[in-house]
């Protein structure tokens, strides 16, 4: 029944908090990189998706490789690019980056 010099002396009744205080700058690293970093690419993503999911006959793009063209045809999972006159080429959906402005492509 004899109580411990460590025990007597804590105000909080034997909770060591040092061990509590010691995790908090780990946490509040994880809440500035949420803030920071996923938060925002979170944000990205679902603009991209909503971009590649709202794309339309006529609109003009850029894709991931640099090549620019105005959609011919949309499916599911490709999209038929106009690159030139008489020239298409099919590419995947994702790897459209970019939708442009209409008329951008007759200013390039």
């Amino acid at each position: 029944m004899f109580i411990t010099n460590a025990y007597a002396q804590s105000p909080f009744g034997g909770i060591d908090t040092g061990n509590l205080t010691s995790f908090l700058p780990i946490v509040l690293m994880f809440v500035v990189l949420y803030f920071l970093m996923i938060r925002p690419q979170m944000k990205r993503q679902k603009e991209q998706k909503s971009m590649m999911e709202a794309l339309a006959k006529g609109d003009e793009v850029v894709t991931a490789g640099g090549v620019l063209g105005k959609i011919s045809k949309v499916t599911d999972a490709y999209v038929t690019l106009e690159i030139a006159a008489g020239t298409e080429i099919v590419v995947q959906k994702n790897a459209v980056t970019l939708l442009l402005p209409k008329g951008t492509l007759k200013s390039v």
